[in-house]
């Protein structure tokens, strides 16, 4: 929506989509618009982007407040969209379209759980924001049409549910989790919190439940209170750097600046991790955060133990390990067969990609690498 030399402002819609499953992309700072070209993500994939040189004075265009009290339902599903704003919590869908089910929900599930190690972005967005966070939260029930409204955090962050218990009277109830890797999944989520057992292929909407991560909450609440758009969000900047911080962060910024804002890297650097060490990316060049970049993690000698794969042994760690009850070896040797008819028949988009399997493969067998391919192949034999 901008071409080359063209003069934005912090909250300015840049780019869009008539797909119905997407969000719009804003500015996140002002200045002049230098370059429109392929850049690498996280991910490691690349995608049209909207390069902007700052002018400092992050000048804003904003959206008019809305009361929340007196907006109809239709119109606080069209500031979220408009807003842009996706799940936080990493998976990156957009947010107006799971807030709009199309079946009868009962309970919204307000995910605080952050159960993967090294990163504490939500539990500090918690207990700093956790007034904001529940604000959020009430806008998305009156969306949703419901009455009951959990809060779910695990018990490894006992502060964080002692203020948030403080905060929700007449909001919803905070759920104390033990804490178990990877419970924040909202599959496992629904298990643990309301005993529902979404369907393999499912949705937690199958089970009437709409789960939301704490960052979408507050992005939520800041759209409709304040008229703001999704351009930053909080981000861990731990691992082998001088100042371990949580850092809250422009959407764009590259990981290097936030590196340099933790005092730089020490020791030998030998990986940084877009996300953490069990679903993260490893990068390879310099890349920018984008909406759901939670944590950059680097990491060092000690962390990063280079070994050859070795040939599958059959000996069902992977199987007992894995917390969606798949074949985690089979799908291995279907995805490299690239038979993906019956990667679909064995659940394989039933992966959430936890990286256990992985984890205890005596082999060193990259199997979420595997997987992440086996699902790109079978969103192309949908096409």
């Amino acid at each position: 929506m901008v071409e080359k030399g063209a003069q934005v402002k912090t909250g300015q819609k840049i780019g869009d989509s008539p797909a119905a499953v997407s969000a719009p992309v804003h500015a996140s700072l002002s200045g002049t618009v230098v370059e429109l070209s392929q850049q690498r993500l996280p991910t490691g994939d690349k995608a049209l982007s909207v390069v902007i040189e700052s002018d400092g004075k992050d000048e804003w265009e904003r959206m008019p407040p809305l009361d929340p009290g007196r907006a109809s339902r239709e119109e606080l599903l069209q500031r979220v969209r408009e807003a842009g704003i996706v799940g936080m919590g990493g998976a990156g869908f957009p947010t107006h379209v799971k807030l709009n089910p199309p079946k009868k929900v009962d309970t919204l599930v307000v995910n605080g759980v952050e159960c993967e190690p090294y990163i504490t972005a939500d539990h500090r967005l918690m207990l700093e924001e956790g007034e904001k966070i529940l604000e959020g939260a009430k806008i998305m029930a009156k969306i949703l049409g419901v009455e009951r409204v959990l809060i779910a955090i695990e018990d490894n962050k006992p502060d964080a549910i002692e203020h948030m218990e403080k905060l929700s009277e007449g909001v919803g109830k905070v759920v104390r989790l033990r804490t178990k890797y990877p419970q924040g999944d909202e599959r496992h989520l629904l298990r643990a919190v309301l005993g529902r057992e979404v369907p393999a292929g499912g949705l937690p909407l199958d089970v009437g439940a709409v789960v939301q991560n704490v960052g979408t909450c507050k992005a939520v609440r800041d759209a409709v209170l304040l008229g703001e758009p999704l351009v930053e969000r909080v981000v861990t900047v731990t691992g082998e750097v001088a100042e371990p911080k949580n850092l809250r962060v422009r959407v764009g910024t590259p990981f290097s600046y936030l590196l340099q804002q933790c005092g730089g890297t020490v020791g030998g650097v030998k990986k940084v991790v877009a996300g953490g060490p069990m679903m993260g990316f490893a990068v390879y060049e310099d890349v920018p955060v984008v909406k759901t970049t939670g944590c950059v993690l680097v990491m060092g000698e000690r962390q990063v133990v280079e070994e050859e794969e070795g040939p599958c042994i059959r000996c069902g760690r992977c199987v007992e390990a894995c917390p969606m009850g798949l074949m985690p070896t089979h799908l291995v040797r279907l995805v490299r067969a690239k038979d993906f008819e019956a990667c679909q028949q064995y659940n394989l988009l039933s992966c959430d990609e936890c990286g256990c399997c992985a984890y205890v493969c005596p082999s060193k067998i990259p199997i979420v690498h595997v997987i992440r391919e086996g699902k790109k192949g079978i969103r192309r034999l949908k096409k």
